[in-house]
């Protein structure tokens, strides 16, 4: 069963098994500290991300016009999906997905649970929270992940080339 906060564990585990994919840096999801705000600044963007979590649907702004609309699977019940306004922190194309329970390390490819993208806009506590592809398209605006906000693979790609870091994340209930 795919856990989105499992992600930051899927990115640890292949750095710790050695893997030759590009390397991410994450902090330790085993540490008891917070992790600290961004030390440097983000440079803003001119686009935003708006999700109503009661359409289940993401829509991006550019320059304050709406663009496009998406569905999204959202957080079940105990995993909600975070409310608030953030800031895409991470971007990764074509990230390794480590299982949570088994420790089984996935890297890039079909069998990957993330699909092709990564964009991560909500740390607490170690636990990440983001917009990435899923092989289960039809739960598409279901109550179903673990927070994150899964997205058609051909979505969250297209999304993927007008987003940069920085950008606006809003999280409405």
């Amino acid at each position: 069963m795919l856990m989105c906060i499992s992600t930051g564990l899927m990115l640890l585990g292949a750095q710790r098994h050695k893997l030759t994919f590009p390397k991410l840096t994450l902090p330790s999801v085993f540490t008891s500290t917070r992790s600290q705000p961004i030390a440097s600044p983000i440079p803003t963007s001119d686009s935003k991300l708006v999700v109503d979590l009661s359409d289940r649907k993401v829509y991006f702004y550019k320059n304050e016009i709406l663009k496009k609309s998406y569905p999204v699977a959202i957080g079940q019940e105990g995993w909600e999906t975070p409310t608030g306004s953030f800031k895409v922190f991470q971007k990764y194309e074509n990230p390794v997905w480590q299982h949570p329970i088994t420790g089984e390390v996935i890297p890039p490819g079909d069998r990957n649970p993330l699909g092709k993208w990564w964009l991560g806009f909500h740390n607490h506590s170690n636990l990440l929270i983001g917009f990435h592809g899923t092989p289960h398209e039809s739960l598409l605006g279901e109550a179903v992940s673990h927070g994150c906000l899964r997205m058609r693979n051909a979505d969250i790609e297209t999304l993927a080339q007008h987003i940069e870091l920085g950008t606006l994340v809003i999280v409405r209930p």
